[in-house]
């Protein structure tokens, strides 16, 4: 049998297996938007864990962070930064935010939006912007899965048709069994990543180096300025890490993904304890980090989209494919599982948020439920055209939607702590926000190597002050 039978067969039997222990798992179909959408709001302590696990580690920690730390170096390590500040920011906000949502009904975070500044064109508009920065974040996934295939199958098949095939039978899996599906299928892909995690980072500086510690004594000697920052402003110097730490960790929560899965707990308790435990998920970056710096030592060289598939050359090179399957089913799973929960819930602001802001759901042949799982496939293809189209390093998808979602952060605190702040500030502030973002895709702006979406969002902030202070009062929320 071929090396790429051996490894593709092994992917195929790991995916096929989640799907088929989170089906067998699932005592009841959903049918209503609540169960679909937050799986009735009754997720305890572990199975939210193993949730928030399954859609925050997604391939980016996977290949993304191998591959800055073999093309950036000291850099790299704002990853394992702003996931530790999102758990203290989160440990805050998201108590408050799901007491709000059971008390008024949420499903979205546009919900929040159109009902607290009573305004359903704004939910609307927040929908637009939490469904269009999703997309970059799917088609991060979708890369991934191209790279997985492409190794794994040793240049053998066809890596964009498989991932397009991989892509629609998730998509497929969550139009038919929602979020609660998700939660068993990460349960799954938690426990293969962490051996995978765990062999590429202990494995590789071992077999080649002798030890992770020897490992580093080449790399000092080799490369000793890639494990220190530039100066303050240049470009990815100590500015842009504190600016990009600030506002990739201030957002952590923001995607609607993880304000699904907020609304999915069962009580306020369950989210801080979450909140308390899921930083122990940091520690198996480090090990990421390992496996690149130890490619950048096999395998110097590489430069562009290039870097994310850097240490698995060196599985593919120097492994059974037995070896090279389980690690890239690990992959896969990282891309499949994060992919299903943002297509959930990306549709259900589609369905309810904007669509359903110009239709009204009376129909018995045209309800909500149907309209989340339409829009689910919508946005499948939306993101596949975007994929197709748009070529990028992992971290640039990760980043162009860490940017949006970062200016929707002043409008969930202004409903949740400043009650008369008026929604036609925070709606400007949004629009400032975004376009700064935009603007600094296309032109280089003159600020001093900050994270241009750190800019945007204190433009932002700025912008809510300055119109709040100058309108009249609103009232408290009733």
């Amino acid at each position: 049998m071929s090396a790429s039978s051996i490894a593709l067969g092994i992917v195929a039997s790991i995916v096929a297996g989640t799907i088929a222990f989170a089906l067998a798992s699932l005592r009841r179909l959903p049918s209503d938007p609540a169960q679909l959408v937050v799986g009735g709001r009754s997720l305890g302590t572990i199975f939210l864990w193993f949730l928030l696990a399954g859609e925050v580690y997604t391939s980016f920690t996977f290949l993304g962070a191998a591959g800055w730390a073999y093309g950036q170096g000291a850099p790299a390590f704002y990853i394992l930064a702003y996931g530790t500040c999102g758990y203290i920011f989160g440990y805050f906000l998201l108590p408050a935010l799901w007491r709000r949502a059971k008390e008024r009904g949420y499903l979205t975070g546009p919900d929040l939006f159109a009902d607290h500044f009573h305004s359903r064109s704004l939910g609307l508009i927040t929908g637009l912007i939490q469904t269009v920065s999703v997309i970059p974040y799917i088609t991060l996934q979708l890369t991934a899965l191209t790279i997985l295939f492409s190794i794994s199958g040793y240049g053998s098949i066809n890596a964009t048709l498989a991932a397009t095939g991989a892509f629609f039978l998730i998509t497929l899996f969550v139009f038919k069994v929602g979020l609660r599906g998700a939660a068993w299928a990460s349960v799954v892909k938690d426990i293969v990543v962490l051996g995978a995690i765990l062999f590429a980072g202990i494995a590789l500086p071992v077999q080649f180096f002798g030890s992770p510690a020897a490992m580093f004594d080449r790399l000092i000697a080799i490369h000793a300025p890639l494990l220190t920052f530039k100066d303050w402003t240049s470009t990815h110097g100590l500015l842009w890490y504190i600016s990009t730490v600030l506002l990739t960790g201030s957002s952590f929560f923001m995607g609607p993904h993880s304000i699904a899965a907020t609304f999915s707990a069962n009580s306020e308790n369950t989210l801080r304890r979450n909140a308390i435990f899921l930083p122990f998920y940091q520690v198996l970056l480090l090990l990421a980090f390992f496996a690149g710096f130890a490619a950048l030592l096999i395998v110097p060289g590489l430069s562009g989209t290039a870097i994310d598939q850097s240490f698995l050359l060196v599985v593919q090179h120097d492994y059974p494919a037995w070896v090279m399957g389980f690690i890239a089913a690990a992959g896969v799973l990282c891309a499949l599982v994060p992919a299903s929960a943002l297509l959930l819930a990306s549709g259900s602001v589609i369905a309810r948020n904007v669509v359903g802001t110009f239709i009204p759901y009376s129909s018995p042949r045209f309800n909500e439920t149907l309209a989340i799982r339409l829009s689910i496939l919508a946005m499948a293809l939306l993101s596949l055209v975007m994929w197709w189209t748009v070529k990028a390093t992992l971290v640039t998808y990760l980043l162009l939607t860490y940017n949006a979602w970062a200016q929707l952060l002043p409008g969930y605190l202004c409903a949740l702590r400043f009650p008369r702040v008026p929604g036609h500030a925070v709606l400007v502030g949004m629009i400032v926000g975004i376009g700064i973002s935009l603007l600094s895709m296309s032109y280089t702006l003159p600020i001093a190597g900050i994270n241009p979406g750190f800019v945007a969002l204190i433009v932002n902030i700025a912008s809510i002050a300055l119109i709040t202070l100058i309108s009249k009062p609103r009232a408290e929320l009733a």
